[in-house]
């Protein structure tokens, strides 16, 4: 699912009214969820936090923009932050399924409806730049609001979207497109801020002035002092002493947590506060964070450790939140940290079941869920079970020589094992396509042919579906053939069951391959699609028996 933060500040932070008015149009946007709306008195500035689809997220700003404009009056406007607008910056930041660039498409797809629309000028910032010198907020930002109509004269300003003309209520609003930012903080067992800044001058990007052997600045030619940078790039950080939790923090701002993972900086940490006799006792999220930077320091631990890294997604991150200490200061619920667990990014409606609801749904008179769904998770369960066969060989003695083959088996199988759990709730939503695109009004000649074209395309998309599946089978009785020659003699069994499993789920999808093309009239398409399905089924069961058969030679051999 591409999933994409949008973070617009607005200029007002005092009046309740307006910043209720303001934040309630995204409730009339299908597909967005509001994360978090942060009003500040002094600087006269609400953060709005939501989250959503590309489209959804891109009417959610424009509504938002639209009710800023309205509501807020610049005029009048005054707080100790630096603004140029109702709406005043307005970045996309990509948080899983979609890219920079394709965040900074959406700023300008925003920027241009914004220009047309509300006569607002708009100025696009960081991976949107229409130039690198219009790439820095500040900038753009520089004269706020005050210099904004003379700024607008000058040709060198000429807005990106929107006429250069002075809008006196709106002033002028800058969207992008930039990085998820991570705040965090890292607890020392000391209050001593100097310590604690001293690690934080060395850890981040900026550095520190050089000081020579008496202790003073060395100075460059201009007389300013030269600078020594710091270990990791886009990070930013201060040593601080917080009276509330009595003890110094290094707080910490991740501007790319993916050039500098948050556990390398957490690690170094460590290592420093040590060679100053502290300890690092934990560490505090401050918001929300990406789930792959939970999972990147998961990875990482269980590396360390010497074990699978083919585990579950729910146990990489409880081990980087015991890893990195985040219960420090107050219990961590990934639930509502996560970003993409916020936003129900834990799996669909059926995924979500318990085995025993599944099982009675699909016993009802409903055709959904049916054979595709099943198909599906008999795939999950093929690909969990050379997980567990992989996982069991790890660490185990007299299998040395195969550990790292053996988690790599695992990481693969639990990947295979998430697509075939989001293939459950697929299956079910390309019928339920198929069901409303035969309700489509049926009158008119246009009607018939719009009608008749939706049909056909949801039936191709309902044949596909379990024809995914169906391929997805092949990888699951590769892996299952993969644990067996190598695993723990123990469990060949279990890699055995995993290749029936994939074996079955194979045969299921493909009968739903077959009595879904039957409907499609396309024989160009069906007869594509039909001769893969079966070159891919006869595949499958012979990788199948295949692993049946070695697994049963096996364990008569040891008999």
């Amino acid at each position: 699912m591409a999933l994409v933060e949008c973070v617009p500040n607005i200029s007002e932070g005092r009046d309740p009214s307006i910043i209720q008015a303001v934040t309630a149009e995204l409730g009339h946007v299908e597909g967005v969820t509001l994360l978090d709306v942060d009003p500040g008195k002094a600087t006269n500035r609400t953060v709005i936090t939501f989250v959503g689809g590309p489209d959804a997220v891109v009417e959610g700003a424009f509504r938002v923009i639209a009710k800023a404009a309205e509501s807020i009056d610049m005029s009048r406007h005054e707080g100790e932050h630096p603004r140029m607008g109702a709406t005043d910056v307005c970045p996309f930041i990509p948080v899983s399924g979609i890219t920079m660039d394709e965040c900074a498409e959406l700023a300008r797809r925003l920027g241009e409806r914004v220009g047309r629309e509300l006569g607002i000028p708009v100025y696009l910032y960081e991976h949107a730049a229409s130039s690198p010198e219009r790439a820095n907020l500040a900038t753009i930002r520089a004269g706020e609001y005050e210099g904004l109509a003379k700024k607008l004269q000058d040709p060198k300003w000429k807005p990106d979207f929107g006429d250069a003309k002075f809008n006196a209520r709106a002033g002028a609003t800058v969207i992008g497109a930039r990085k998820f930012l991570i705040a965090y903080n890292v607890n020392l067992n000391s209050v001593s801020k100097p310590l604690a800044h001293d690690i934080a001058l060395n850890i981040r990007e900026a550095g520190r002035n050089m000081r020579g052997p008496d202790g003073k600045f060395v100075r460059g030619a201009d007389g300013k002092p030269k600078n020594q940078p710091g270990l990791f790039k886009d990070v930013k950080a201060v040593g601080w002493y917080i009276d509330e939790y009595q003890r110094a923090q290094i707080s910490i701002n991740f501007t790319d947590h993916e050039v500098s993972p948050i556990h390398e900086v957490f690690e170094e940490i460590r290592k420093q506060a040590a060679e100053r006799g502290m300890r690092v006792t934990g560490s505090e999220l401050v918001g929300l964070i990406p789930k792959s930077a939970l999972v990147s320091a998961g990875l990482f631990y269980l590396e360390k450790q010497g074990a699978s890294l083919g585990v579950p997604e729910a146990r990489v991150i409880e081990t980087a939140i015991q890893s990195l200490g985040l219960h420090d200061l107050g219990a961590f619920d990934p639930q509502e940290k996560v970003i993409e667990y916020r936003v129900g990014g834990g799996g669909g409606a059926l995924a979500g079941m318990t085995v025993k609801q599944f099982v009675d749904e699909v016993s009802t008179e409903s055709p959904a869920p049916g054979g595709g769904s099943v198909a599906a998770l008999c795939g999950s369960l093929g690909a969990a079970l050379s997980s567990m066969v992989a996982n069991l060989t790890v660490g185990k003695k007299g299998y040395e020589d195969h550990w790292k083959t053996m988690s790599d088996i695992a990481v693969e199988a639990q990947e295979l094992k998430v697509f075939f759990v989001d293939m459950i709730d697929r299956d079910t939503e390309a019928f339920t396509g198929v069901l409303v695109a035969r309700r489509l009004p049926n009158g008119t000649p246009d009607e018939k042919k719009a009608r008749a074209d939706a049909i056909l395309a949801a039936m191709k998309d309902a044949s596909m579906v379990p024809f995914a599946t169906l391929e997805a089978c092949l990888r699951a009785t590769d892996l299952s053939e993969r644990a067996a020659k190598n695993g723990n003699a123990a469990v060949l069994s279990d890699a055995a069951v995993g290749a029936l499993c994939a074996e079955a789920a194979a045969e299921s999808a493909w009968f739903n391959v077959l009595i879904n093309i039957g409907d499609i009239d396309d024989p160009a398409f069906v007869q594509d699609l039909r001769a893969k399905a079966d070159g891919v089924l006869d595949a499958v069961r012979k990788q199948s028996k295949d692993v049946r058969d070695s697994v049963r030679k096996a364990i008569e051999s040891d008999s």
